[in-house]
This record gives structure tokens, C-alpha cells and sequence, in this order.
């Protein structure tokens, strides 16, 4: 009877050699026991395989490459951001406290605020090279960490006499979570929804900090004729928020669109922002200020015209 099995496992190698003995053999009779009940002999290959590699540990250098560009990104956006943030705050809060000293003029939400927060987003777009989805949300957490300063100051968690003193009309910090809370909510909308990749939040944006910012610093220097069908109003403010906001939602575009972000047919352009514009100066003209504030309803007019004009897409 002979029986033959060959295990192998990487290089060892196990062999059973026939289990019959001829009689000729010089194997005493132990050893003869021993090879039947134990009938194994051990080899070593010399021959060596490849190690073997998990599949998740082949990559290309063109993967590992776009693996180190996202932190990259990410810290390049959230850089950005710190900094603008730093800046915004360092400058505003610089303001509170010479209004507090009564070294400058009351820095009113709608004129100096106004230009800053412009000016941030202007600043971000401009810095941040990412054009991922994480882009704009670091553009909307400046003005989210503003909001979280009117909501604590507002409700009075805690005291701070030159920011309410800069920014509210009467002096009452409650004052903070009417208008200039609105404010900072539709700057955090027009990063979320369109950052730089639309036409419709910049106009939108330029119309609500540009023009309705210049509209109040030109209507309390020169607003002596006010518009009849609301006295709070003056024709000299109307006519600067028509004019700025015009001019610096043209700015903007033309910005953007000079760094490849949209591109526009410019004789069409021009007529629609004007008519942006002029509705949404109409609708700052109103006299529903008791019912719905300036900071919504003036972004949310030029939100809807621009959208109407260029219907979510950028015109070629």
C-alpha cells in the first residue's frame, strides 16, 4: 500500500514517502516503527515568491497627488478666511471703540458696516483659490460669527456699550436683532447659495451694501427733499442708491468675470442691472420700513429681478 501527500504552504513543502520496505533495508526496527506512524519528511524550496501587496496600498502618483492637493485647499480657504476675519473685526471692533470714546461718529450699520462686509466678501472670493463646495462655507462662517455677536450682545449674555452704541439707533440692544441681524442672514445666504459662481448674489450684495449703504450717507448729508409719498425718504438718497449700487454691481461682475468665474455679454448686462437697480431703489423708497426691513427687502428684490433677468445662469 503506498500513500503520497504533498502540503505546501509558501516554500515548505511536507512529502509522505511510500510507507513498504524492502528486506534489504538497513533501518533498525525502531526506525521502521517510526516512519510508518510518523511518515513525514521536510523539504525547504530555495525558490522565493513576491510579497504580496493589498490592493489598497497601489496608487497611482496621479491619486497620491490629488490626495496632498485637498488638505492644501482646505487650508488655503480656511487661511483666508481667518485672516479676512481677523481683519473685518479688527477694524470694526477699533470703530466701536472710538464711537464709545465719541472720537468718530456714530458708525452706523447702514454706511460704515455696509462697506465692510462688502469688502470681506469681496476679499474672500478674491483669496480663496479652492473652487470646491468647502469654499463658501468658510466665506459664510465671517458673517456667521457676526451674527453669533449681535444674538449675545442683543439679548445681553453680555455687555458691550460701543457695539450697541455703533450700530443701533436709540442705544437699545435689542436693536441688534432687527436690522443689522437681517443684514449678516443674507450675507450668509448670498455665500451659501452663490458665492462667486453667480451673477445673482453679487448684485444682490452691491445693492444692499453699496447701495443702500451710499443711500444713507448721502440722504442724511444732503436729504433735505424728501420724496412725498414717504418723508423719511430723501430724493438725493434714492437717486445715490440707484447710482452706487448700479456702479458697483458693475464693478464686481466685471470683476469676477476678468478672473474666468462667469462669463457675460456686456450690452446685455448693463440694461439688466440697471433695471435690478431701479427696482430695488422703488422698493428701499417705500414706506414699509415698520413692516419689513431694508436689509431684507431690498437683497430679496434684487434677488428676484436679477434671477428673473439671468434665470440662474450666467448669459453668453
Amino acid at each position: 500500500m503506498t500513500a503520497n501527500m504533498s502540503l505546501q504552504c509558501a516554500s515548505l513543502t511536507f512529502t509522505t514517502p511510500p510507507t513498504t520496505f524492502s528486506p534489504s533495508s538497513t533501518l533498525t526496527k525502531q526506525h521502521r516503527i517510526f516512519k510508518t506512524h510518523f511518515p513525514f519528511t521536510f523539504t525547504l524550496s530555495t525558490t522565493t515568491s513576491p510579497p504580496i501587496r493589498p490592493p489598497c496600498l497601489i496608487s497611482s502618483s496621479a491619486a497620491a497627488a490629488k490626495l496632498r492637493a485637498v488638505p492644501a485647499s482646505l487650508l488655503n480657504d480656511a487661511g483666508a478666511a481667518a485672516l479676512v476675519t481677523a481683519g473685518a473685526y479688527g477694524f470694526v471692533r477699533t470703530c466701536d471703540e472710538l464711537t464709545d470714546r465719541n472720537l468718530i461718529q456714530q458708525f452706523k450699520q447702514k454706511s460704515g458696516a455696509h462697506f465692510v462686509w462688502l469688502a470681506v466678501h469681496v476679499f474672500l472670493a478674491n483669496f480663496q483659490n479652492s473652487n470646491s463646495m468647502e469654499a463658501r462655507y468658510f466665506a459664510a462662517l465671517v458673517p456667521f460669527l457676526n451674527c453669533l455677536r449681535l444674538i449675545i450682545y442683543g439679548l445681553q449674555l453680555i455687555e458691550d456699550k460701543g457695539l450697541v452704541k455703533s450700530v443701533s439707533r436709540e442705544g437699545n440692544p435689542r436693536e441688534l436683532l432687527r436690522g443689522p441681524l437681517y443684514y449678516v442672514l443674507i450675507l450668509i445666504l448670498c455665500s451659501i447659495l452663490f458665492w462667486r459662481e453667480s451673477p445673482i448674489g453679487m448684485i444682490s450684495l452691491a445693492m444692499m451694501c453699496g447701495g443702500d449703504g451710499f443711500a444713507d450717507i448721502m440722504g442724511r448729508r444732503f436729504g433735505s427733499i424728501k420724496i412725498p409719498y414717504n418723508q423719511q425718504k430723501s430724493l438725493v438718497g434714492s437717486l445715490s442708491m440707484f447710482l452706487f449700487g448700479f456702479l458697483i454691481s458693475i464693478g464686481m461682475l466685471y470683476y469676477f468675470s476678468a478672473l474666468g468665474y462667469f462669463y457675460l455679454d456686456w450690452a446685455l448686462t448693463v440694461e439688466r442691472v440697471a433695471l435690478v437697480s431701479l427696482v430695488a431703489t422703488l422698493v428701499e423708497s417705500l414706506p414699509i420700513t415698520d413692516i419689513v426691513d431694508d436689509n431684507i427687502s431690498v437683497p430679496l428684490s434684487s434677488m428676484v429681478m436679477a434671477f428673473m433677468f439671468f434665470g440662474g445662469k450666467t448669459p453668453h
